[in-house]
């Protein structure tokens, strides 16, 4: 009995074979008989059964017998690749009803009527398959009828085969058509304006004894301003035409000549009119008519020397091939869905099966670090919008994002906003750009060397690129004094780069002046926010705080908040606050940037103010926390590397930033600097002080014993109203006021309930940033 069943124990090892030996075995045999079928199509000595397979094959397929031993030879292929063959899915249909079809419409076209099914025109037509189905198909629907529904199903085939969709081809074929016809209209449009303004210039020409030279420069300055959309197009499209090489010189030289003229007329409108008075306000902007001014030709900048590279897609197809064997190993099932490659990063987009936690991916981040040998990867649980799951792993070949690469894209050109700025590109290599004006307010952090003065010269030169001086004016902080110097010079600055904290608060304060004027010129006028104004501005009688000119955004970039906050961090959060709060609809935006990402810095109203956020590369998960208010941006590479968190999202968006060096942005700048004169700045805006010393606000002396109230709480380090009243034999609605005006100036912190309030100021600040000397008690040395 023992013997019995130990043979048929050694029967059943003999019969089970490897399945992996078993389609490999399969596989070759199905090449060979591929190979072995081709050779004898060929007509070339294969034997008797060569012979009889071309036969058949001939026979049954006609002229497209040499495509089922090609077929055989694929099949074979994945035998071997895999331990199944190929599948037979959709497509597999579509493309095996398109190949009849074909037979079908060779056999219509090469051989007559009534001859289909003869012997010696199967062999020169589409065999017995395509003769039988067009001998059935003449016989029921003639010559004509039959070609057309062999047409429709070769159409059908190719349907079902690539998933193809007439309606939609001819959707977007519309959409195409209907954008290039406006846009052909559009330029018809500004071509015809552009010749009856060049008329009626010459006209002013020829009448130029008859009128005023203040007249006649005006009227210039008219044309210039005509010219330059026509200019601004020439010198964009010589920017995208990057084989023309020798026009684009061309084209950039042209307006250098145009710069020079428009000197000349400054420089007569500046005699004839004189000098600028100075009886307006401190707050009032001096305007300037830009005339001559001309957008800079993107020419200025680099251009890609990317190229694409074999290396990295077998690095591509090598990674997912690993990363599909390490979830494998760890008993995860999932399916590799999509590979989006990006500049530096690419991210793998895998769909768990049924019953895999997303949980159990996230913890293996390191085990596919260790089998992918990268310094990390990032794993993002789900992808919005999609049912998987993406990791994120470096390339090992890295390719930079030039800026003139993301400016020359539709998403930046075609933009109407003045504050579009260019970020670089996302994981699929698609273009990111941002409008600060829907930000409305931007906080840009990360540590050292991780790419924050690069994303920040980007910021600016974006905006060069697309406003004039008329349309956004710039506020630029500097406390590191290195950053942002070489900006100092252009237009588009209302005061020179502001390296000193204290007057980096005072222009801050200023802004904030200058926002709640804007807002009584709006309420004045009976509009909402400064895109309204700036479109009715011809309706507004000028007067009641209307200049009759457009009012220009302004954009303020503080390239280190650490620094501010270190030295007045009462003043520096309280106008930043009030900004971010309110500054949307004046057409006020902030750039907050800073390479400490603490909470002491950022603080919890700051970021409750500014929505938009993006993040560099930190050393911590509590930095990514304080910035994103989530983990992520410690995972990240460095070098431009960022996470773009704008309002309105509910994850942050991994882009690659920009790149512009510095050799550009001096060329940049230079550039714009030799178009104008010397910018006369607006010195009132560092010299302007919120409640300046010797001429506080009404709210400090409307009591006489403020002073004294203050000198007796910092006496007795005590801060209440009824130890005022007890003091002063007062009542408790005034000792209360003292206390609330107090609170308003920051010298004491709010009411905690039953803890005493904290004092925030010493009697010496309080001095000297709201007394004058002569108004200190004399007690106080």
């Amino acid at each position: 009995m023992s013997n019995k069943s130990s043979k048929n124990r050694q029967s059943e090892h003999r019969c089970n074979i490897n399945p992996r030996l078993r389609s490999e075995v399969v596989g070759i045999f199905l090449l060979s008989a591929g190979i072995i079928s081709i050779i004898s199509i060929l007509d070339f000595n294969t034997g008797s059964i060569g012979l009889y397979i071309s036969k058949f094959l001939k026979y049954t397929f006609g002229v497209g017998a040499f495509v089922i031993p090609l077929l055989m030879m694929i099949i074979g292929g994945f035998y071997i690749k895999t331990d199944h063959g190929i599948i037979y899915s959709v497509r597999f249909w579509g493309l095996s009803l398109l190949y009849i079809s074909l037979l079908g419409l060779a056999h219509h076209f090469l051989i007559s009527e009534n001859k289909e099914i003869l012997p010696e025109s199967l062999v020169s037509g589409g065999g017995v398959v395509g003769g039988m189905l067009l001998f059935i198909l003449r016989k029921f629907f003639g010559f004509y009828g039959s070609f057309v529904l062999l047409i429709s199903s070769s159409l059908c085939g190719i349907l079902i085969a690539t998933t193809w969709s007439l309606y939609q081809t001819f959707v977007s074929a519309k959409e195409k058509t209907q954008q290039g016809l406006s846009t052909a209209i559009e330029q018809i449009e500004k071509v015809g304006k552009f010749y009856n303004q060049e008329k009626d210039r010459k006209f002013a020409k020829i009448n130029n004894k008859q009128e005023s030279p203040q007249e006649t420069v005006v009227l210039e300055q008219a044309a210039s301003l005509a010219e330059k959309p026509l200019l601004d197009r020439l010198l964009e499209q010589a920017a995208l035409q990057e084989q023309e090489e020798s026009r684009s010189k061309a084209r950039t030289e042209e307006p250098i000549h145009q710069v020079q003229e428009s000197n000349i007329e400054i420089k007569a409108k500046q005699v004839a009119k004189g000098k600028i008075e100075n009886d307006h306000s401190v707050l009032e902007p001096e305007t300037k008519p830009f005339a001559g001014y001309i957008l800079p030709p993107l020419s200025l900048l680099q251009k890609s020397t990317n190229q694409t590279d074999s290396k990295r897609a077998k690095e591509v197809a090598n990674n997912a091939k690993i990363l599909e064997n390490t979830l494998e190993s760890f008993n995860v099932k999932a399916k590799m869905i999509h590979i989006s490659q990006g500049p530096t990063v690419t991210r793998y987009e895998l769909e768990p099966a049924p019953g895999v936690k997303v949980s159990k991916i996230v913890n293996l981040a390191d085990d596919i670090a260790l089998s992918l040998a990268a310094s990390g990867v990032r794993i993002e649980a789900p992808i919005p919008g999609k049912a998987a799951i993406g990791i994120e792993v470096p390339n090992k070949v890295l390719a930079s994002v030039p800026l003139r690469d993301v400016l020359e894209t539709d998403e930046f050109l075609k933009s109407k906003s003045k504050l579009i700025v260019a970020l670089g590109k996302d994981i699929a290599g698609q273009t990111i750009t941002a409008d600060l004006g829907k930000m409305p307010h931007l906080l840009v952090a990360g540590s050292t060397g991780s790419g924050k003065s690069v994303c920040i010269n980007t910021l600016l030169t974006s905006i060069l690129f697309k406003a004039t001086p008329e349309e956004v004016r710039l506020i630029l902080v500097d406390p590191k004094v290195v950053e942002l110097t070489s900006y100092n010079g252009l237009p588009h600055l209302l005061t020179p780069v502001v390296t000193d904290a204290q007057k980096a608060a005072a222009a801050l304060r200023w802004a904030v002046q200058e926002m709640e004027r804007r807002y009584e010129m709006f309420a004045a006028a009976g509009v909402r926010d400064i895109g309204r104004y700036n479109e009715l501005i011809d309706t507004f009688p000028i007067g009641e705080g209307s200049s009759g000119e457009k009012i220009p955004y302004i954009l303020i970039i503080i390239d280190e908040l650490a620094d501010l906050m270190m030295v007045s961090p009462v003043d520096v959060e309280d106008a930043i606050i009030r900004l971010a709060q309110k500054a949307r609809a004046a057409g006020i935006h902030m750039v907050l940037a800073t390479q400490r990402p603490s909470v002491d810095v950022i603080t919890g109203l700051i970021k409750a103010n500014v929505p938009s956020r993006i993040a560099f590369a930190v050393s911590s998960q509590i930095d990514s926390r304080t910035i994103l208010d989530m983990a992520g941006a410690e995972k990240l590479l460095g070098k431009g590397d960022m996470l773009f968190y704008p309002i309105g999202m509910s994850k942050p968006l991994r882009v690659q930033g920009a790149f512009i060096a510095d050799s550009e942005v001096e060329q940049l700048t230079e550039y714009i600097k030799k178009q104008i004169e010397p910018p006369e700045y607006m010195e009132g805006i560092t010299a302007c002080e919120g409640t300046t010393k010797g001429e506080s606000s009404p709210s400090i002396f409307e009591d006489e014993l403020f002073e004294e109230a203050v000198r007796i709480i910092m006496e007795l380090n005590q801060a209440s109203a009824s130890m005022l009243q007890r003091k002063f034999r007062i009542g408790y609605t005034r000792a209360s006021r003292l206390i609330d005006t107090m609170e308003e100036m920051k010298i004491i912190g709010p009411n905690m309930g039953s803890k005493p309030r904290d004092i925030i100021m010493t009697y010496d600040q309080v001095c000297e940033r709201y007394f004058s000397k002569e108004d200190k008690p004399a007690e106080e040395v």
